[in-house]
């Protein structure tokens, strides 16, 4: 029992001083190594895959026929932004047309390798005001990188 013990408290304490020391490892030299390479804010793909599963959510889970019907405005807001330890993301920011005439902003990350069965690109995206369930609440704000959801949320407002 009392090597158990001194067996993790080893471990601990060299947990302890990895992490103290800051040793990263850029997500690029992992052993399941990611390229970084990710469409860009206003590529056609993410825009129409953001455009079908808004119409598709809204008509199966709201009842509703709102739709997405133009973007402009689109604006890249990180990249990268949480640090190379993490999975590559881009983070985005637009200004939606939607069906019923209104201005909204969408925010919405492109992910490396995190679409289907981890193959591809994945695309998280919230559509301020429309946020029913509170998936990222409050507006949308967990869909940003760490540091603009705390010291930028004045300049988003500002732009949107």
């Amino acid at each position: 029992m009392k090597r158990i013990m001194i067996c993790l408290a080893l471990l601990l304490a060299f947990g302890a001083t990895a992490n103290a020391g800051g040793i990263v490892t850029p997500a690029e030299q992992r052993f399941a190594a990611y390229s970084g390479d990710l469409p860009p804010c206003d590529d056609p793909g993410v825009l129409s895959r953001i455009s079908d599963r808004f119409a598709q959510k809204e008509s199966e889970y709201w009842a509703s026929s709102l739709q997405i019907n133009s973007y402009d405005r689109i604006e890249e807001v990180g990249f990268r932004a949480n640090g190379l330890a993490y999975i590559p993301r881009r983070y985005c920011v637009a200004r939606t047309l939607d069906s019923d005439l209104k201005n909204r902003t969408v925010i919405y990350e492109i992910e490396e390798s995190l679409g289907i069965i981890g193959w591809g690109y994945g695309v998280e995206w919230c559509v301020v005001g429309l946020d029913r369930n509170l998936a990222y609440a409050p507006a949308c704000s967990a869909l940003r990188p760490f540091v603009d959801r705390y010291l930028g949320e004045k300049a988003l407002r500002a732009r949107y």
